[in-house]
């Protein structure tokens, strides 16, 4: 085949190349069966319907009448457009329908939603109330107060929390001192449950009740279980003691305790070597005993604490030391039995207590209890010092209970 070259006939000649190539391609295809490549008058009419809208033509199938081997013809979905059929989502936007979804039922959740927030509401309410409670129901009113501070248990200087069995002076000072802060609380009432401790820490509590009695507050001491020896060296300068007729109080006294380990340490093989400055400074080790001039010192102590110790129970219980040291050899007295001896001024419980400070603090009808250093579940829930364990706590009075040159405990 010969082409023309002629510029004007090069249209005529590209087309008769297109038709040739075509033909030979037709010619060449194998045969696919029942699928018809050649275009057929209608869906050439459908294909050039769906251009002119703008659709696809990946779905459109051509439906044939003969057998098919290739397995089943995929129908697509027809839409009615008068003359024409053109596979569904390529007519015409305006002509189209929505498909029909089935609409899954709802589940009414309204009471679902108000079970969870009672459950809410009832576990903030309980929450407010366990810390309104706490803190003594005073949260929000400026009623007069008696505020009450706890000592329990062993008495020493320090600063560790209360709860863990042991009462520090720093913590009941601090306590005695926040009471004095707040102008609506009109009475103290000290809850004592202690069996003493350190004289040191007895004296710096002691001084403080007296700084609170000198600003016209008065205080009052409500023994509970035990408030003994030094438990009641900080007892006797309150405005009034009320304890429990079983009460175990008194044990005026002070004792130094000294431990020998010598022959222990002999059987060991354990030797020491001391050096010190002067011939009582090692008083107290446990890698001998005592000599005689020694327990001579260390008894000339104690007996100088125990003076101090008789001197403010007569001061502050108007009695004589004499009157005192009758009954300050050490022993305890039931409360019925101090009352008698006049170390104990009413017989009652704690609440007879808050009564009793509530009106030497002048309030009138039902006092507001402010309660300052008890432990709460609103401390433990909002981290503050109580949550320190008992370990802990024991660790660091080691310094006193474990001194390795003794210790004096009224």
């Amino acid at each position: 085949m010969s082409y023309n070259t002629d510029p004007e006939n090069e249209t005529e000649d590209n087309k008769e190349l297109m038709e040739e190539l075509l033909e030979e391609s037709v010619l060449g295809a194998p045969d696919l069966g029942a699928l018809e490549y050649s275009p057929e008058p209608e869906y050439t009419e459908i294909l050039d319907n769906v251009h002119e809208q703008g659709g696809s033509v990946d779905n459109v199938v051509v439906e044939t009448s003969e057998p098919s081997d290739a397995g089943p013809v995929k129908k697509v979905p027809y839409v009615d457009m008068g003359d024409k059929r053109v596979p569904y989502g390529n007519e015409p936007m305006s002509s189209r329908e929505p498909p029909q979804y089935a609409t899954p039922e709802k589940k009414d959740r309204k009471w679902q939603y108000i079970a969870v927030i009672s459950v809410l509401m009832l576990i903030i309410g309980g929450s407010f109330a366990v810390i309104y409670m706490s803190f003594g129901g005073d949260i929000y009113t400026t009623d007069d107060k008696v505020a009450v501070i706890y000592v329990q248990g062993f008495m020493l200087t320090g600063n560790l929390p209360s709860g863990f069995g042991y009462a520090t002076s720093e913590d009941v000072c601090n306590s005695l001192r926040k009471a004095t802060r707040d102008d609506s609380v009109k009475a103290i009432v000290m809850r004592v449950n202690s069996g003493g401790g350190s004289p040191v820490a007895a004296e710096e509590i002691v001084t403080e009740i007296k700084k609170v009695q000198d600003m016209g507050i008065p205080v009052v001491i409500s023994m509970g279980d035990v408030a003994a020896s030094a438990a009641y060296y900080i007892s006797a300068p309150a405005d009034l003691i009320v304890a429990n007729p079983s009460t175990t109080t008194g044990s005026i006294g002070v004792i130094s305790v000294y431990t020998n380990r010598s022959e222990f340490y002999d059987e060991e093989g354990i030797e020491f070597y001391v050096s010190k400055s002067g011939s009582f400074k090692d008083v107290g080790g446990d890698w001998r005993g005592l000599t005689p001039e020694e327990k001579e010192y260390v008894d000339n102590v104690v007996l100088d604490v125990y003076d101090l110790f008789v001197t403010s129970v007569a001061e502050n219980r108007n009695m004589t030391k004499g009157e005192v040291k009758d009954i300050a050899d050490g022993r305890i007295y039931i409360g019925k039995e101090a009352q008698k001896l006049g170390l104990v001024d009413e017989l009652g419980n704690f609440y007879d207590a808050i009564d009793a400070a509530a009106e030497l603090g002048g309030i009138e009808g039902e006092p507001v209890v402010y309660y300052i250093n008890k432990p709460s579940l609103s401390s433990i829930l909002f981290g503050s010092e109580e949550t320190m364990s008992s370990q802990a706590a024991e660790q660091l009075a080691s310094y006193y209970t474990e001194s390795p040159v003794g210790y004096l405990i009224e």
